[in-house]
C-alpha cells in the first residue's frame, strides 16, 4: 500500500513539474512566434545574400522587442520553481504578468546584447576567410558572451538593478565563477544541440525551460553560497 502512495506520489510530483516547463515554455514559443517563422524562412528561402539579407534585418529588429522580453519572463518563473515559490499562492504569477513587468528593463538589455552579439557574428564572419586563429578566437568569445546573456537574464529577474549594474553583475559572474560557466555552458549546450540535431520536438515543449531552469538553479547556488 504504501508502495502505491509512493509512487502516485512520485508520478503526480513528475507530472506537475512536467506541466510547469511546458506552460511556460509554450507562452516562451507564442510570444516569439514571428521570429521563429522568419528563422523557418531563412532555412527554406535560395541561397541568395539578399533574400537572407531581407529576412535576417526583422529577425534582429525583434530580438530586443519580443525574444529578450520574454526569455527574461520565463527565468523568472524559473526563479519561483527553483525557490520553490510556486507552493505559496501570493508569489505565484504568471508568464504575463513577468513579460509586462521587466519589458523596459529587457528591452534595453536586448538592444544591447544584440549590438555586442551583431560585432562580434560581423568578426567571425570577416576572419573565416582571412585569418583562422582570430577566428577560432572570437567563436571562444562567442562561448563566453553566450554565457554572459545567460547569466544576465538570471540577474535581471533576481536583483533590483539597473540595466548597466545587472550586465556589469553577469559579466562578473561569468568570468569570475568558473564553476556557474561550465555549469551553464555545458548544460545549455547539451539541450540546444538534443533540440536542433537529435528531437527538434522538444523545442515548443522543454528546450527553453530546461535552459532557464538549470542556468538560473547554477546562478542561484553562487548566490546562495555568497550570501552565506
Amino acid at each position: 500500500m504504501h508502495n502505491g502512495v509512493g509512487f502516485m506520489g512520485g508520478f503526480y510530483a513528475i507530472s506537475e513539474w512536467i506541466m510547469r516547463f511546458s506552460i511556460a515554455n509554450l507562452y516562451w514559443v507564442l510570444f516569439n512566434v514571428p521570429i521563429g517563422l522568419l528563422l523557418l524562412s531563412l532555412l527554406y528561402i535560395e541561397e541568395s545574400a539578399g533574400s537572407a539579407l531581407y529576412l535576417t534585418v526583422p529577425v534582429v529588429a525583434l530580438l530586443p522587442v519580443m525574444f529578450f522580453p520574454a526569455t527574461t519572463a520565463l527565468f523568472a518563473k524559473a526563479r519561483e520553481w527553483v525557490r520553490e515559490e510556486e507552493h505559496t499562492a501570493s508569489s505565484a504569477r504568471s508568464f504575463v504578468s513577468y513579460y509586462k513587468e521587466n519589458y523596459k528593463t529587457s528591452f534595453i538589455g536586448g538592444m544591447v546584447f544584440v549590438a555586442v552579439w551583431g560585432v562580434l557574428i560581423a568578426d567571425i564572419y570577416y576572419f573565416s576567410s582571412r585569418n583562422e586563429a582570430l577566428m577560432y578566437l572570437f567563436m571562444i568569445m562567442g562561448i563566453l558572451l553566450f554565457v554572459w546573456t545567460v547569466n544576465y537574464f538570471s540577474v535581471a529577474v533576481h536583483y533590483d538593478m539597473t540595466f548597466f549594474a545587472g550586465f556589469k553583475h553577469a559579466f562578473l559572474i561569468t568570468v569570475g565563477s568558473p564553476l556557474v560557466f561550465l555549469a551553464v555552458a555545458l548544460s545549455c549546450g547539451v539541450i540546444l544541440y538534443i533540440s536542433l540535431y537529435i528531437f527538434p520536438l522538444i523545442i515548443p515543449l522543454f528546450t527553453g525551460s530546461l535552459v532557464a531552469f538549470l542556468s538560473f538553479s547554477a546562478f542561484y547556488r553562487l548566490h546562495r553560497k555568497l550570501a552565506g
